[in-house]
């Protein structure tokens, strides 16, 4: 086999592979997860002492659909880490898809470059028969 079917070879098995690896992707969705912290207003609790970050974090998950920012707000706890490691995952599919199409495109250029065979020669062949050149005179209407 030559280096450039070795190539398509490893681009079709690569292609293969990123198939499977989003194929066993698990819940994902996208957006940025947050943590804030807030201070009551209260004079006597404890975020009102200068250098106290605060009440929190409170997680809220925000993301644009339809051109607006949607914001989620997620519980503390497990939704938390729940949520981290489905951003995790979106993100993973990101990065497969991407990797996907550049090997998908490699694959295309690669079926268009393909050597000329036997056949497509023949076919480049300058034909022998030659035609006659046409008149420039108009014909009587």
């Amino acid at each position: 086999m030559n280096a450039a079917g070795s190539e398509k070879e490893n681009l079709a098995k690569r292609r293969q592979a990123l198939k499977q690896a989003i194929d066993g992707l698990g819940d994902l969705r996208p957006g940025q997860l947050t943590g804030r912290f807030r201070k009551c207003g209260k004079p006597n609790c404890h975020c009102a002492t200068p250098g106290d970050p605060g009440h929190g974090p409170s997680w809220s998950l925000t993301r644009v659909v339809n051109g607006k920012t949607v914001t989620k707000i997620i519980p503390a706890g497990p939704a938390v880490a729940q949520t981290q490691a489905q951003l995790e995952e979106y993100r993973r599919f990101r990065h497969l898809t991407h990797e996907l199409v550049e090997v998908s495109e490699a694959l295309c250029d690669a079926a268009l470059e393909r050597p000329m065979t036997a056949a497509d020669a023949a076919k480049k062949k300058p034909s022998k028969t030659t035609s006659k050149p046409r008149s420039r005179t108009k014909s009587p209407s």
